[in-house]
């Protein structure tokens, strides 16, 4: 059986998010991303002056940042373009099977 990582992450209050401007702000916090792992790596031409253990944590940080927009991307669609994103999931899951990705669900 495949390994889950369950988390709930929330509606937001007082945003109004749009398609496109949740889809500018996954992108935002992508490059945060990229920019947080390439600080750790040393790629960012800058010298890291944290310690690796709390390099690492702001690399987690970021990624959940990541995860919340898409969270809220996707209740957009649900609420805005009525989406039924558990129907995708479960297409998503198969497809991951088909692919060889994942031995079963």
């Amino acid at each position: 059986m495949a390994q889950t990582k369950e988390i709930h992450l929330p509606r937001l209050d007082g945003l109004r998010p749009t398609l496109e401007s949740t889809a500018l702000k996954l992108m935002e916090e992508a490059g945060e991303l990229g920019a947080a792992i390439g600080k750790v790596r040393g790629l960012s031409g800058e010298r890291v002056v944290t310690g690796e253990e709390e390099a690492i944590r702001h690399v987690a940080e970021e990624l959940l940042d990541v995860a919340q927009t898409a969270v809220t991307m996707m209740f957009v669609l649900e609420e805005s373009y009525e989406v039924k994103i558990d129907e995708i999931l479960e297409a998503h899951i198969a497809k991951l099977v088909r692919r060889g990705y994942l031995q079963s669900m």
